[in-house]
């Protein structure tokens, strides 16, 4: 029996391992990842905001594959591959494998500023999207009791990148600036608030077409939302951001959403990694140089006449990936010569800026208002997992559409992650 070896169960791996594991009885499969949960990245925003909680996007990995005999969750970190003797080290121990799928996906790109890293609040996992919602809640505890000097930096909320993470999140905080905070706080004078988006390129949105993008713009100057485009971050000390403009914002609260970069474990030869810290792979998602080493999603750089410059790193990109490598292997296994080569039809594109204001590019045509948004709203119902979250996910979107508010907006203290953390790597140490 052959060992699958699937490393990341984002999108891409959770597919792949799903597809590959039916009605195959001469594999094995060992997906690792070192989250015990699949996560569902494009609604990230919305668990920041109070608006769904984060076990509304997040599933579990044993549940997912209860009914797959063939398939074993291990929960570790991968620390590096080692190609020659087909092993993948991890802080849990060391796995072999015969075949390797690499699905870890991507993550925060802060272009090398490690002071911006180290302060700003990026949103690419449950966890930092829990962070940035305990952040914004207590933001406005502070604000409370600030002084008059204190009071601008804690009023000013700046979000970097504007592409559909940083307008949708906007978006939220504009709407909730509008219609929640000033329940929530009545002593408060809430047109001190100020929300920046701040954007390299010359629009937002910058992967959509032209009238999408002026459209997405004008939505979020409406809900009040200080675009700022040409424009990108130089410096951010914790409290005072300088713009590659020579202008200064004082802010205590910096969300970083202006780029991604290739989750890359290490082991491959810096001639494998691409643009992006993606690695190199051919039509099949076969990593150059290897016969047995995959990589699907985010983490695969893969040249196309339809796409020279590789693939967008986008859920149906990594999810098509996924089902065409299971494929090849579930019909042809070995034989390479009948493999599927892998081709790409994008189906367009498509971001939420507010209550019935979105925008969708579909390949022949776009539009734009409430029936954009409840397009963008059914879509991604489908995409997730379960009946029951997409009810509670339903529900909740709902109840925030006739009333104009959450009840969500909790703020939760770990009592002592770090005592967790002793006694998980105590356990392992005896292992």
């Amino acid at each position: 029996m052959k060992e699958v070896l699937i490393v990341g169960a984002g999108f891409a791996g959770l597919q792949f391992a799903k597809q590959l594991s039916k009605n195959n009885d001469k594999i094995h499969i060992t997906l690792i990842d070192k989250f015990n949960f699949h996560q569902f990245q494009p609604l990230f925003y919305q668990v920041a905001t109070g608006r769904i909680e984060p076990s509304s996007i997040s599933f579990p990995l044993r549940k997912v594959f209860q009914k797959q005999k063939n398939v074993s969750i291990r929960l570790a970190e991968v620390k590096s591959i080692d190609t020659q003797n087909q092993e993948v080290v991890t802080e849990a121990g060391i796995y072999q494998y015969d075949f390797l799928v690499l699905a870890t996906g991507c993550t925060t790109n802060f272009f090398g500023n490690e002071e911006i890293a180290s302060k700003a609040f990026p949103m690419k996992s449950t966890a930092e999207a829990l962070t940035l919602r305990n952040r914004l809640l207590l933001n406005f505890e502070d604000a409370l009791v600030a002084t008059p000097e204190e009071l601008e930096s804690l009023m000013n909320m700046v979000i970097v990148g504007g592409g559909p993470t940083g307008v949708e999140l906007a978006g939220a905080l504009a709407e909730l600036k509008k219609n929640i905070l000033p329940k929530d706080y009545p002593d408060m004078d809430f047109e001190k608030l100020n929300i920046y988006l701040i954007e390299g390129s010359p629009n937002v949105l910058n992967a959509m077409r032209p009238k999408s993008k002026e459209i997405a713009q004008k939505y979020l100057e409406q809900l009040g939302v200080h675009v700022k485009t040409n424009v990108t971050v130089d410096a951010y000390d914790g409290k005072c951001i300088t713009l590659s403009t020579g202008e200064t914002i004082l802010s205590d609260n910096l969300i970083w959403s202006a780029g991604v970069k290739g989750n890359l474990p290490e082991g491959f030869d810096t001639s494998l990694i691409q643009r992006g810290n993606r690695l190199k792979v051919n039509r099949y998602n076969q990593v150059d140089s290897y016969s047995n080493i995959f990589a699907i999603g985010d983490i695969a750089y893969m040249e196309t006449p339809l796409f020279p410059h590789g693939h967008p790193q986008v859920a149906n990109v990594a999810i098509n990936q996924a089902k065409n490598l299971a494929k090849n292997i579930n019909k042809y296994g070995d034989n390479l010569e009948k493999w599927k080569q892998f081709e790409y039809k994008d189906p367009g594109s498509m971001a939420t800026v507010g209550k019935r204001k979105a925008v969708v590019d579909l390949p022949k045509w776009s539009f734009k208002g409430a029936f954009a948004w409840l397009t963008w709203m059914f879509l991604h119902l489908m995409l997730i997992l379960s009946v029951k979250n997409k009810l509670v996910i339903f529900i909740n979107w709902a109840i925030s559409y006739f009333t104009n508010d959450t009840t969500l907006r909790l703020i939760l203290w770990p009592a002592d992650k770090n005592k967790l953390k002793r006694l998980h790597q105590k356990k392992k140490n005896i292992n």
